[in-house]
Formats: structure tokens, sequence, C-alpha cells
């Protein structure tokens, strides 16, 4: 397995550079469509996104004894060539798009991924804002690793995925091309994930293919203004409180279940259930508490 380049690492420059950029055009052009930028928002973002670099470096360390012990025990092995990795880059992202809708339609999992819809803007410091807790992620790229994939091609792979995303993050681009905006997943696409309203929740959940949501009818294109954030929004910037909230909103929610049954829903289904019956109008769950948002 050749040493593969650090992506992420490489790509800070330019993600700075296109940020300072971003924030130069809403000062020359300001646009009240837009949701542009605010001081505390863009620093919780960008706390959240230092957080997440600390924090992987220790998630780091079961994942890789995992995915290490799966690859030795598999009598297959796929060669890092100029020929599979595209291929490679294909399975990923298309594992990228059931791990990212199923940490959408699990509260459990949602609760790490809220982090980064938590944010009433949209803009390139967006992002940034990465959950601490993404221990949640990985089992759904072991297939790849039980297929003779190294551990090392798919750290790549997930990090192009993820640097490939950084630009989709802004308002200041409209649509593209119809035959871009038909495969790719483009700033359009994902201003619908992003937004808030009813018609556009859980939907366009691609990392570089828009492609898996029309082939699993997930997606939406744009059509109205996207109002971002959470269904019922939190009002803090406190980046340990942006972290923990959803988790703090599931125990209180346990804490207050009457039956086994509705403390395995509140963890294990989707974001807004409610445990059917007259009690249901009475009580906290996601909706109350983060608003069920996706």
């Amino acid at each position: 397995m050749p040493n593969p380049p650090d992506v992420v690492l490489w790509s800070i420059p330019a993600f700075a550079l296109l940020t300072v950029l971003e924030m130069i055009s809403y000062r020359l052009h300001p646009d009240d469509r837009a949701a542009g930028y605010e001081s505390r928002d863009t620093a919780t973002s960008i706390g959240m996104g230092l957080g997440s670099l600390v924090f992987d470096l220790l998630w780091k360390i079961p994942i890789v004894a995992v995915y290490t012990a799966v690859h030795e025990l598999t009598p297959a092995r796929i060669p890092v060539l100029w020929w599979t990795l595209p291929l490679i880059l294909l399975a990923q992202d298309f594992l990228y798009y059931w791990a990212h809708r199923g940490h959408h339609a699990v509260r459990v999992l949602w609760a790490c991924h809220v982090v980064h819809h938590s944010s009433r803007k949209f803009n390139l410091t967006t992002a940034l804002r990465q959950p601490w807790t993404g221990l949640t992620v990985w089992p759904f790229y072991l297939p790849l690793i039980a297929c003779g994939v190294h551990p090392a091609a798919l750290a790549f792979c997930a990090a192009v995925n993820l640097v490939y995303q950084f630009w989709v993050h802004t308002e200041r681009v409209g649509r593209l091309p119809r035959p871009f905006e038909y495969v790719l997943n483009t700033p359009s696409h994902h201003r619908v994930h992003h937004a808030s309203q009813g018609g556009y929740l859980d939907r366009d959940f691609g990392g570089v293919l828009i492609l898996w949501d029309r082939l699993f009818g997930s997606f939406a294109p744009e059509t109205e203004p996207c109002v971002f954030g959470l269904t019922k929004n939190i009002d803090t910037y406190n980046p340990l409180r942006v972290a923990t909230h959803e988790y703090a909103a599931i125990a209180r929610d346990l804490r207050a279940a009457h039956t086994w049954r509705e403390r395995a829903g509140r963890v294990f289904r989707g974001p807004g259930w409610q445990p059917p019956g007259p009690r249901a109008a009475g009580r906290t769950g996601a909706v109350a508490t983060t608003g069920g948002a996706r």
C-alpha cells in the first residue's frame, strides 16, 4: 500500500483563502437573501472544526485497530492502482451516502451529525462545523475493508470526499450547468440538504455524487429559498453544548420514558419520533428539544 498524501492537510491553505474571499464578497456585494456571516457563529464553526481534529485522533485508535484486524482476516486484496483507485472512490462515496442517510434516520446517530446542521448560516465555515463524536461512522465502511481495501486507501478516499464537500457549503454559487447538477453534489443540492423546510428535510445526502439520491429516491431540487438550521434551533454558541445537546436531550427522554419499547424508540427511531398514544402530546423529544431537524 503506497503512503497516501494527507489531502486534508494540504487543502487547509485553500480552505482559508476561499473563506476569506467569500467573506470579502459579502462585504463588497451584500445579499439580503443570503444568510452570510456572523462573527459568533463563525467562531463556533471554526472551534467545532478544531475540536473535531483532536477528537478524531482519539477515535482513530479503536477504528484503525478494528479495520486492521478485519483486513488481516479477509483473504481478499484490492491493490491501489491507477484503475482501482477510482473504483474505490466510487464505492466509498456510495457507502458515504448510506452512512449520511443513516445518521439522519436513527436518533442516536443524528445526535452526532446534528452538530453539522446546527448553524443558521450557510457559508464555507459551516463545512468546518464537525462533530466531536465521529465514532458512529466507521461501521458503514466495514464492507470495503472486508472486500480487501486497505484501511489507508479508505482513509485517503474519505479525505478526498471530505475535501470535495467543502466548496458546496456556500450561497455565493448558483446553479451550475445541467450536466454537473445532474451528476455531482453542488452548492444548490447541498443548500437543500441543510435547509429546515419540511419539503427539504432528509434530502440530497450525496457526498461527491448526487446520483445516489436520484437512484434511491432522496433527491430534491432547490425550488425555493432555503431556511438553514434546525426545525427548532438551539440558541447557543458554546461549542460543548453544540457538540452534546442532542445526547443530553436523549438522556432526558430516556429518564421520562415509561417502557423499554419507548426507551428503544427514543434512541433508535427517527429524530422526531414520538410514542403512540395520548401521552405523546405532552412529552419532550427530538421535536421539542432539537426539533428533530435534518
